[in-house]
């Protein structure tokens, strides 16, 4: 019995020693590193996190693959709690100090880079550091006043909030931000955060406040001037005030990099393109390097003042970085809209649509958005596009207007043959007239029940020839010869096609 009990207990220590530790998926990690698999390193590091969380040679190796990934929110708070537990570290101290000059939080990274001169002159990094505190030094003299943010604290929690509002946690971001504007009452860019958080939440008179608050304390402030054009525009309901908004945004001379860009960005989303590329260009000439939005109203810019070919060599640049802009280009959508009858020429009817509480009503908005000269207007609506809310069929039209093409994808078969039939409707009926919109909706009604039966749409043209004699025999004297005959199609055919959408009729539930 003994010896079977040491043979058990042996055993028991043999399986001990088996159970992986945070170190063992570290050193997995670092091996898949070596080998250039980021993405298996990746999925390691997150183990070794779960097992170890507090062992900082883990917390600064993921870090670092953040920073690759330009996720500097999620390095930075890996790092600062990597110092935490390990202070003073050199490679952590010089890796805080990129990542917030990176983040635009300046004071903080010559901080660190400092920080790292002190505890290592001579280091391995030494280079690095003192070429951090040169470059930001710089940016720091061209930096405006009123954005000098002070304390690394602060400027961590400003971050944090920003990161929660472009996942649309908008509840935790304005907690944040609250907490920040009552320690810090001139902290005007906590403010303009805030003030965006409430107008995305819906809150727009409490938005509003803020700016106005923003601009009596500092009076000027471009961010608040151009946060309340922008807020003006959307909202439609005071022509008055957004006149002398824009009028106020085209006399203004801003010297700031910073300042430059949002002025070109707000001045191009309202439609005044040519100083919009003025602003936008100088920055292009000074050697800026810009995020994706900055190349997007760039383009956009360039082409409606008449430069069309640099507006093409910007958008190029643009599908370097951003292929998911793909379908946005600024001469994809141009449409010429004829004479006031046709819906297209009525923003307040797409939006009323797009918004609408009835799922029809909000597909013919999401259809004909892809139609509109207001498209890239309205998708750059910061709540009229709620994606996340959403049924499948919502989503698919959203990606057909933004021109995505379905067409070789079978799984998609039956829906790209519904939207054909969508299709050959509008051209039968273009310009398009509210009463006409009717006879898209039935479609839509038919389209989004027939989908979900699973039926095939085999025959677009007799689909759309069915539903237009479903539509006018009971408005007006209609016979199927005349419907078959204006669509190419037989009265056979379209008999057929109308006793196989009679099911799909709501009087049919």
């Amino acid at each position: 019995m003994e010896k079977n009990h040491t043979t058990m207990e042996t055993s028991a220590n043999n399986v001990v020693s088996f159970i992986p530790t945070g170190d063992f998926y570290y050193h997995k990690a670092m091996k898949a590193l070596e080998q250039n698999h980021f993405d298996q390193a990746k999925k390691y590091l997150k183990r070794a996190l779960e097992l170890s969380p507090d062992d900082a040679k883990i917390l600064v190796q993921m870090a670092y693959l953040k920073m690759e990934e330009e996720s500097f929110l999620e390095a930075l708070e890996l790092l600062r709690h990597a110092n935490n537990v390990e202070p003073n570290d050199p490679e952590t101290v010089l890796f805080l100090a990129e990542v917030s000059a990176n983040m635009g939080l300046a004071e903080d990274a010559i901080n660190f880079a400092t920080h790292y001169l002190e505890i290592e002159p001579a280091g391995e990094y030494r280079e690095e550091a003192e070429e951090i505190i040169e470059i930001v030094t710089e940016l720091l003299k061209e930096e405006p006043l009123e954005d000098r943010q002070g304390s690394a604290e602060k400027n961590y929690e400003q971050e944090r909030a920003r990161h929660l509002m472009e996942k649309g946690d908008f509840e935790p971001a304005i907690e944040i931000l609250e907490n920040l504007i009552a320690e810090y009452t001139d902290f005007w860019s906590a403010y303009n955060n805030l003030a965006l958080a409430y107008f995305y939440k819906g809150e727009h008179e409490q938005a509003r406040a803020l700016l106005h608050e923003v601009l009596i304390g500092n009076y000027g402030n471009i961010h608040a001037l151009c946060n309340l054009t922008v807020m003006s525009y959307y909202e439609q309901n005071d022509a008055d005030e957004l006149h002398l908004l824009t009028e106020t945004l085209l006399k203004l001379q801003p010297y700031f990099v910073e300042h430059r860009y949002k002025l070109g960005a707000t001045l191009a989303l309202i439609g005044q393109y040519e100083q919009a590329y003025k602003w936008l260009r100088s920055l292009k000439k000074l050697g800026y390097v810009g995020d994706t939005g900055y190349y997007f109203w760039l383009s956009h810019a360039a082409y409606f003042s008449g430069c069309e070919e640099e507006s093409h060599k910007v958008w190029d640049e643009l599908m370097l970085i951003d292929p998911s802009k793909e379908g946005l280009e600024p001469w994809a959508n141009v449409v010429e809209v004829p004479d006031s009858d046709n819906i297209l020429s009525d923003r307040d009817y797409l939006v009323g649509r797009l918004e609408h509480e009835i799922l029809q009503e909000r597909l013919l908005g999401l259809f004909l958005l892809g139609k509109s000269p207001f498209k890239q207007e309205l998708l750059a609506h910061p709540t009229l596009i709620n994606i996340d809310n959403y049924s499948t069929i919502e989503k698919l039209l959203l990606a057909y207007a933004m021109n995505h093409d379905f067409s070789e994808d079978v799984a998609l078969a039956n829906f790209y043959r519904a939207v054909e039939v969508l299709e050959k409707l509008y051209a039968q009926h273009e310009p398009l007239t509210m009463d006409t919109t009717f006879l898209l909706q039935l479609w839509l009604v038919l389209f989004e029940k027939g989908l979900h039966e699973e039926y095939a749409f085999k025959n677009p043209l007799a689909l759309a020839a069915a539903t237009e004699y479903m539509f006018y025999a009971v408005r007006e004297k209609v016979t199927k010869k005349e419907i078959a005959e204006w669509y190419g199609t037989t009265t056979k055919t379209l008999t057929k096609y109308v006793d196989e959408l009679m099911q799909f009729l709501p009087i049919f539930d």
